[in-house]
């Protein structure tokens, strides 16, 4: 269906005159009358009666006039919207990021900074770990990461990254257990059963703890594997081991549970934003410019 004829049509529709019809389009009448024809042959119906005295829309004028209003603003809406994603105001954001981050006030801040500059961009949230972040921006499946990484990974280069927030890996044990707040050397918890996070793909927080450990002499025995950290604290909460978390974790941690600081030195742990170097959406960059 021609977008130009339904125009005229609406032009003709709304004045129920061809003449003022012709003057809001900025045409003569005898190609107006021309393009309503056409438009009449196309449907295969008759869209209005006229007569010497008035212009007036059959039944099924009437029902093409609200289809064809739709249409043209659908049209409209379509052609800004391309013109908004060309700039990076319109648009789908994919974005990931590991289990602690929504702890971080900060990152509830920027994702609401970005959603009240950019209403139109649709934010796409995902859970993923570190290392499955880095396979997933590789292979374009998302946009934006907020990984943890461990301090002996390091970032591929065809990948931007920028260290956003620090805090520190801390002993979870039972409050039972816990018989002051001093700094808890690792390498006297050699013998103890943990709560960790399963091997997965690496480059994250598991590597990071297996290191610590590592450096103080031992391999952590995993009495219980958890993917997720929250699953973790309320298992040392029941007694079935200790485990090393990030210190931001104190905000939900359940009770019966302690996090006590680790005397270790490689403890300081860090999130950082990730995305390819040649990002092809403009959202990426409307998103990191929210660093500046």
């Amino acid at each position: 269906m021609d977008l130009r004829r339904l125009t005229c049509f609406l032009a003709v529709a709304d004045e129920l005159n061809f003449s003022r019809a012709a003057q809001r389009l900025h045409m003569s009448q005898p190609p107006l009358s021309q393009q309503i024809r056409l438009l009449e042959q196309e449907m295969g119906v008759q869209l209005f009666e006229r007569s010497r005295r008035a212009v007036t829309l059959t039944p099924a004028g009437l029902l093409l006039q609200e289809k064809a209003r739709q249409i043209v603003e659908l049209h409209q809406q379509a052609g800004e919207l391309c013109r908004m994603a060309a700039h990076g105001l319109a648009g789908r954001l994919r974005i990931a990021f590991t289990a602690s981050v929504p702890l971080f006030d900060e990152f509830s801040a920027m994702l609401r900074d970005f959603r009240t500059r950019y209403p139109e961009v649709e934010l796409d949230l995902q859970h993923m770990t570190t290392g499955e972040q880095i396979a997933a921006l590789t292979a374009g499946q998302i946009d934006i990461g907020f990984m943890r990484p461990s301090p002996a990974f390091r970032i591929p280069v065809p990948i931007r990254e920028q260290t956003l927030w620090r805090d520190e890996l801390m002993l979870a044990l039972p409050a039972r257990q816990a018989a002051d707040s001093l700094p808890v050397a690792l390498s006297a918890l050699a013998d103890q059963p943990f709560v960790l996070h399963p091997t997965v793909l690496g480059g994250g927080l598991h590597e990071h703890i297996l290191a610590l450990c590592s450096e103080a002499g031992f391999v952590p025995h995993i009495a219980q594997p958890a993917r997720e950290t929250s699953t973790m604290l309320a298992l040392v909460a029941a007694g079935l081991g200790l485990s090393i978390v990030p210190s931001v974790y104190e905000r939900i941690c359940p009770p019966g549970v302690v996090l006590q600081p680790l005397a270790d030195a490689a403890r300081h742990s860090r999130i950082a934003m990730v995305s390819m170097q040649q990002a092809p959406s403009p959202c990426v960059q409307m998103f990191w410019q929210l660093l500046r």
